[in-house]
């Protein structure tokens, strides 16, 4: 997809590697300069010459932190500066049984998944009503609509940022800043392939995709794992002015996980 988003400033949390890389990597090609952020200021920095080095045009700016803490938050911030758009994309997952999750576990994936975008989008959304104009997206998860029975803190903290989604652009309404969500269905990521091979699998190979699709969700439609730039190629279509009357919305990018049609 080409849209232009010259002249735009974008944060993408988490956009050292995964969906949130992938992101970072497709509106810097569309011309926005792209705030990479990271926990580690090494990986940063390591993120940010790979990508100059596919994308020599590329306007990159490190703001590394950790979203999961307030002063993590300010950081990130202070490093940014201003933005027109915001993808708040970091998360975290892990397969516990239900009733083995202790509350340490469920307060971190809320910090990190729910209370970082909290956090940001108060900071950055009154800034984008004072210029008009604004764009934020949060990564949510066919996992908040759908909740996994193997990760229910997950699903929860997925299904709350749905919530925050509404919730903020209604309080934006008849600004020029749209929010909404992208719900990724199963990915080809670091985290999932990780977790493929502590299994003792490749997450590369067709056969294994498919039999994990069809255990762990049968309703897929693609019946394969997506790959991070194709849920990147629907996030840079809402951060771009061309998506002025998407807001308040649901995205799907889960292929066909979810089988409401709504």
């Amino acid at each position: 997809m080409q849209v232009d988003l010259s002249g735009l400033r974008a944060l993408v949390t988490g956009s050292t590697k995964g969906i949130g890389r992938a992101i970072a990597e497709a509106l810097a090609e569309n011309g926005a300069e792209v705030a990479i952020n990271g926990r580690k200021a090494a990986e940063v920095e390591r993120a940010i010459k790979d990508i100059q080095g596919k994308l020599p045009k590329a306007k990159l700016v490190a703001a590394p932190g950790d979203v999961a803490s307030a002063d993590g938050v300010a950081s990130i911030i202070k490093a940014a500066g201003d933005v027109d758009i915001l993808v708040n994309n970091a998360g975290i997952f892990e397969i516990r049984d239900a009733f083995d999750i202790p509350d340490e576990d469920w307060q971190r994936l809320f910090a990190t998944n729910v209370l970082s975008g909290v956090r940001l989008t108060r900071h950055y959304g009154p800034r984008m009503r004072d210029k008009k104009f604004g764009r934020v997206v949060f990564i949510s998860s066919e996992s908040g609509v759908q909740i996994p029975t193997e990760m229910i803190h997950y699903g929860f903290t997925k299904a709350a940022d749905l919530a925050l989604m509404r919730g903020f652009a209604q309080a934006l309404a008849a600004s020029g800043v749209t929010v909404n969500a992208v719900l990724p269905g199963p990915t080809l990521t670091e985290g999932v392939a990780a977790m493929f091979k502590s299994m003792g699998q490749s997450a590369e190979d067709p056969k294994v995709q498919r039999d994990f699709i069809d255990n762990a969700r049968p309703s897929s439609i693609i019946k394969r794992l997506a790959l991070p730039q194709e849920v990147a190629e629907v996030v840079t279509f809402l951060c771009s002015r061309e998506a002025s009357a998407i807001t308040g919305s649901p995205v799907r990018a889960d292929g066909g996980v979810v089988m409401s049609i709504t």
